[in-house]
């Protein structure tokens, strides 16, 4: 399988089910550390606290094995926070286990988890081609799992930065991760910040996870391997305030203004800072 400009990880079967196990292992190990003041702490995460976070992991691998949602009153207000369908259900399961105490949902996170990956064992390669719904669209289950990954990944960071843990930021599931957001880079550099026909965008993240996205812009704009001509903007940014922007879980102005490492700007410093406000894309 290879793969396209500037994806890095492995997507494989066996990989994909590794990088679930891992990030399931950090966050059931964080949330055993945590106190209670901690597990009520609000997150980067808009509307959620760290409750809410595991709440929604057990909530989603629930449902993809097959369990039925809670019932539960919708509120008299739908929240700022929750703008579609997907978001609707995500925040069911969040107000069905809000009272329940923590070692209870760090409980049902290990009996969840352990039958996803029971699961996911039992599935072979040609499985994970299969077509499948995924929050993308329609694409087969690997494509599924590997927005598990991310998902899950984001909200371990979530946790971490919610509680002063930082950590996590390197790694298979880290890499999957940022290539999710790669996979975003088109639509953000030419729907989103408008860049013109014949820009070209660079996008130059240093540690923990180094990584070079070159967007060309044509009809359409595209990840490519390498820019034919010279950037019109190159952005230099870290790899922990490009995925902390492009989840809106920070402020652009802020990384703007130097929070998380700032932000360097070579060129059309017009269109890269369109580029840095406009990374958000996460549901």
């Amino acid at each position: 399988m290879t793969n396209p400009p500037a994806i890095v990880a492995d997507s494989s079967r066996l990989a994909l089910i590794g990088q679930l196990r891992h990030v399931w292992s950090v966050l059931a190990d964080l949330g055993g550390e945590l106190s209670d003041e901690e597990w009520a702490s609000p997150t980067p995460c808009p509307g959620w606290s760290v409750a809410a976070q595991y709440a929604h992991v057990v909530g989603t691998e629930s449902m993809l094995l097959g369990r039925p949602n809670p019932e539960v009153p919708p509120p008299a207000e739908k929240p700022a926070h929750v703008r579609n369908r997907i978001a609707e259900t995500n925040e069911v399961w969040v107000d069905a286990l809000a009272a329940t105490p923590r070692r209870e949902i760090l409980a049902q996170l290990a009996e969840v988890t352990g039958e996803r990956l029971r699961a996911l064992e039992a599935m072979t390669d040609a499985d994970f081609d299969t077509p499948s719904w995924t929050p993308v669209g329609q694409a087969d289950y690997r494509r599924f799992m590997q927005i598990r990954v991310f998902d899950c990944w984001v909200h371990e960071q979530d946790v971490r930065d919610a509680t002063d843990r930082p950590g996590g930021e390197t790694g298979p599931a880290a890499e999957q991760a940022v290539d999710e957001l790669v996979r975003a880079a088109g639509f953000v550099v030419g729907k989103k910040a408008g860049a013109s026909a014949g820009q070209g965008v660079r996008l130059v993240l240093s540690g923990p996870l180094s990584r070079r996205i070159d967007v060309e812009v044509g009809e359409r704009a595209r990840v490519v391997e390498e820019l034919a001509d010279p950037p019109t903007i190159t952005v230099e940014l870290t790899s922990t305030a490009y995925c902390r922007l492009s989840c809106g879980r920070v402020a652009p102005s802020e990384v703007l203004d130097g929070a998380l490492g700032g932000v360097r700007l070579s060129g059309d410093e017009a269109l890269g800072r369109r580029v840095v406000e406009n990374l958000a894309f996460t549901i």
